[in-house]
């Protein structure tokens, strides 16, 4: 039972760096896909998601981050960061 909280823990912590990571990249993608929406209700969800994202991030809970991200990028039409 040790072995799997210990290899859990490892798994968390080294994925939470490389998600760190991404929320930058996915915030510029849904900045940059802004532009294009005209409805001003859709923009809205856009911003209000992208700001919890943002806030996420900041926070260092960057799971959360990444889904409103994604959730906003899907609003958009675009497709979100994709790491190699």
């Amino acid at each position: 039972m040790k072995i799997i909280l210990v290899v859990a823990a490892l798994v968390v912590a080294t994925a939470s760096p490389a998600f760190a990571k991404h929320c930058p990249k996915d915030i510029a993608i849904v900045d940059q896909s802004m532009s294009k929406v005209t409805d001003k209700m859709k923009l809205a969800e856009v911003m209000a998601l992208r700001n919890k994202g943002e806030a996420f991030h900041k926070a260092g809970d960057h799971a959360a981050s990444i889904n409103a991200l994604h959730a906003a990028v899907k609003l958009l039409g675009v497709e979100p960061y994709k790491a190699m």
